[in-house]
């Protein structure tokens, strides 16, 4: 609890200051008065005061005696992440990283592949910046989300669909916070240290920062839908997880674009297209969220019915570890989000979540750890279907 509330205290400062710079410099406007190597000024009102805020297209002639930095907030995030990743995903393989339908790895195998998958990812994304391609803004967007759809398709390939869609987000969260540590702070000390020399700042510095920056613009709502996505199954259940993932990031993309070109003051075409895209990929989403075959074949109530005492046995096998008054399942005091399945009358109750854990997606047993078969989801959703 302490790691996932440190990851969220921290993720919505990162994004919040994210915003609201990215805001702040497409909302920036000429005046006559402005100090030389001034790109523009903006003036806001907040908390009943106002402000007046000036960018310098390189730097001021002068270092201020108070610099603040913004670079913790993302370091933070990255960091308690990654704990939650490892507590959650690595401490629990079985439970939530590995899939026995999806590969054969062992726990320790996959998290290798996990861990190894980040780094190997962020060079990658790097490589492709600092290419031939880094000059070239549309090819280079081609590329990186090509390698964000591929990955998405790799990781359906190794873990279960709940970890690859959420590695996903991960792989590119690291992309990040890897552009704020390793490109955006370095380049901005290095025109800090020029100041400090009396030296010209290299110009080339600030435009490389100020593209991965954008990046990290145009990633944010993708990576927020994906990191989040473990808590819902419908959307880490689809048949084509890669699809889901690459309608994501376009839808994200468009969304974002849409902000950006309203607060840099356009109008007409330029801040209308997005709308119909946006509802073109939503629908899409229709399709990337298509629950996944169980067994070869999907899901539907059969014709014939299914006893109480079928009903019994396939939830006793595979769900009353957890979900009882005491669970004999290791690691758990309670039985989750207070779900008790233990009579008739409890499945009945929860006959809408289990329908959508057991059923419409195989999210339960977690990691099918208890071999939950496809007839036996056949069926529990007959039985379901006469309740």
């Amino acid at each position: 609890m302490f790691v996932r509330w440190l990851h969220v205290i921290t993720a919505i400062a990162w994004i919040g200051s994210s915003f609201y710079f990215i805001w702040l410099d497409l909302s920036l406007r000429r005046a006559q008065t402005l100090p030389e190597g001034v790109k523009g000024e903006s003036w806001l009102v907040h908390g009943g005061g106002f402000y007046r805020v000036q960018k310098y297209m390189v730097a001021p002639s002068a270092m201020p005696e108070t610099l603040h930095w913004f670079k913790y907030e993302s370091y933070f995030t990255w960091i308690s992440g990654f704990l939650l990743l490892a507590v959650s995903y690595y401490w629990s393989a079985e439970a939530y990283l590995l899939d026995p339908a999806v590969s054969g790895l062992s726990a320790s195998a996959a998290i290798l592949v996990s861990g190894a998958s980040l780094a190997l990812g962020w060079l990658v994304y790097h490589g492709l910046c600092k290419s031939p391609l880094g000059r070239r803004t549309g090819l280079l967007a081609i590329a990186v989300y090509g390698f964000v759809v591929a990955s998405a398709w790799g990781y359906s390939e190794v873990f279960s669909s709940r970890a690859a869609l959420l590695h996903t987000g991960a792989l590119v969260a690291t992309w990040m916070t890897a552009n704020v540590f390793f490109v955006i702070i370095p380049n901005q000390k290095r025109v800090v240290n020029a100041l400090q020399a009396d030296e010209a700042p290299d110009p080339a510095l600030g435009l490389e920062a100020k593209q991965r920056s954008t990046h990290n613009n145009y990633l944010t709502l993708p990576v927020l839908f994906m990191m989040l996505s473990n808590h819902y199954p419908m959307t880490f259940v689809g048949e084509w997880l890669w699809l889901l993932a690459g309608v994501i990031v376009l839808l994200g993309g468009v969304i974002r674009d849409y902000f950006n070109a309203t607060h840099s003051g356009y109008s007409g075409l330029r801040v209308q297209w997005q709308w119909p895209a946006a509802l073109v990929l939503i629908l899409g989403l229709g399709i990337a969220l298509r629950p996944a075959p169980v067994g070869g074949e999907r899901v539907t109530p059969a014709s014939v019915s299914v006893s109480d005492d079928v009903v019994r046995t396939i939830v006793e096998k595979h769900c009353v570890s957890c979900h009882a008054a005491e669970p004999s399942m290791p690691g758990y005091a309670q039985p989750p989000q207070g779900v008790r399945l233990e009579t008739l009358d409890d499945i009945r109750r929860y006959s809408s979540q289990v329908h959508a854990q057991s059923v419409a997606s195989h999210a339960m047993p977690l990691g099918n750890m208890t071999g939950m078969t496809g007839d036996e989801r056949q069926a529990l959703a007959a039985w379901l279907a006469e309740q």
